[in-house]
């Protein structure tokens, strides 16, 4: 809580906008994770799969399913996991991110590395990593897009 106090009064002290831009943003973002809004940080990037699997594995669908291959199931589970209302993370991954860039609002595909190993198991490392942005100048996000909750 230091830190928030003490950027707070050097928000009141700072006399460049653009610097005042910057702190009202981290004290925004701050307030809504303390709130259980998002995460301290929106860029949840592309979530990376690491999957050890046994060479004597063999995946059965569930009673009532269709097979899926690794990569419809990973996305499956990533799928589930940010479309729960109790995840905060916010979907970042565009279609067509040469075109339209539409964002698929569950952070699917998910980039799946696979190690085949010995036995009958399978390992799995899920992590998000986050990717770069473009500069905040360049962003068409501003803090009042922020305070309002539309999304960027």
């Amino acid at each position: 809580m230091d830190y928030i106090t003490s950027l707070a009064r050097a928000y009141e002290r700072e006399q460049s906008h653009a610097a005042k831009d910057a702190i009202a943003q981290i004290l925004i973002n701050s307030r809504m994770c303390a709130e259980g809004h998002r995460p301290i940080c929106q860029d949840t990037g592309i979530v990376n799969a690491f999957v050890k699997v046994g060479m004597d594995v063999r995946f059965e669908p569930a009673p009532g399913e269709q097979p899926k291959d690794l990569q419809q199931m990973v996305d499956e589970g990533v799928r589930r996991a940010y479309l729960d209302p109790d995840n905060k993370l916010r979907a970042s991954i565009q279609a067509d991110p040469a075109g339209k860039r539409t964002n698929t609002k569950d952070n699917t595909p998910a980039v799946v590395n696979v190690e085949l190993v010995r036995g009958n198991t399978v390992d799995l490392t899920v992590a998000a990593k986050a990717e770069a942005r473009r500069p905040r100048a360049s962003s068409p996000c501003s803090t009042r897009r922020i305070l309002s909750s539309s999304g960027c």
